[in-house]
């Protein structure tokens, strides 16, 4: 009897998870990804592993038992991947998370890895705000992208600034990366040279919609009211009295273009290409926020 290849374990795998009806989105776009990220991590082998280069690998009796635990795991607790295997990745850098922050998948990473926004920068881009931090990804990702400037990390939950202390020290950036507990801008010191925001933002109709895998995160981090724009009327209010004088906002709304558009009709903003489209992630000057 032939042994069983990796490919031959993934296959299978991934159409139980089809079969499950799990969703998706959560680093993985299909069952056939989200298999292959279970299996490689419950191998040992890195995530990054490009398949084909170990079509032959056989796999023991026993990887077979644990892998088929693990994809029966996910399909019992609905938990996303992440949440599993306790590490995401952002533009390939990887990021330790657990349930009591949301998964990182914000379009924004995108925007700091292309340098979509580098016209809009300059030597005085020094003290840059991550707001709404999360696991600290973004913070993260802008003190690896900028080694000049400092970066604040700020969020209401003391859960996940827990875990972006443990991302910040992960990627030895804990000097210039500094985590604050603030409720909106309420309690952040300062001004600053770029703000990049990805807040809760998703309306109620959609809220009461979505997969269990979504409904495993914190909901705080999710929620915008009814239509998802509670905490961006707030912060566009109070953001320009802590944006120097040539600061720009990045704001990820994701699908709530409409009720951005509704809410802020006479706004003048940027709108920034990304994978997932031109709608879904944008810059606002200081100017722009004065005029509101």
């Amino acid at each position: 009897m032939s042994a069983l290849t990796l490919f031959a374990l993934i296959e299978p795998l991934a159409k139980r998870l089809q079969d499950a009806g799990v969703a998706f989105g959560h680093g993985t776009l299909n069952a056939f990804d989200e298999a292959a990220w279970l299996v490689l991590w419950r191998l040992g082998l890195p995530l990054d592993t490009e398949l084909d280069t170990l079509p032959h690998q056989a796999i023991t009796p026993e990887q077979l038992e644990a892998c088929t635990a693990l994809i029966e795991e996910r399909i019992a607790t609905r938990k996303p991947a992440a949440y599993l295997t306790r590490e995401a990745w952002l533009q390939g850098v990887s990021f330790y998370i657990d349930e009591r922050a949301i998964v990182p998948r914000s379009l924004i990473a995108e925007v700091l890895a292309e340098g979509t926004i580098d016209a809009w920068l300059s030597e005085q881009t020094q003290h840059v705000l991550d707001l709404c931090t999360g696991n600290g990804s973004l913070a993260v990702l802008a003190a690896l992208a900028w080694p000049e400037v400092m970066v604040t990390g700020a969020d209401i939950s003391d859960d996940a600034l827990a875990v972006a202390a443990i991302n910040i020290e992960r990627h030895g950036v804990q000097d210039r990366v500094k985590l604050v507990h603030s409720d909106g801008l309420a309690s952040v010191p300062g001004r600053f040279d770029l703000i990049l925001c990805n807040p809760p933002y998703v309306c109620q109709a959609s809220m009461d919609e979505l997969p269990a895998e979504y409904r495993a995160e914190p909901a705080l981090a999710l929620t915008g009211g009814t239509d998802g724009m509670d905490f961006v009327r707030q912060l566009l209010r109070d953001a320009p009295a802590r944006m120097s004088e040539n600061a720009v906002l990045i704001l990820e709304i994701g699908h709530e273009c409409e009720h951005f558009e509704a809410a802020f009709p006479d706004l003048e903003v940027v709108w920034l290409e990304t994978s997932a489209g031109d709608d879904q992630v944008l810059l606002i000057t200081r100017e722009a926020l004065l005029s509101l």
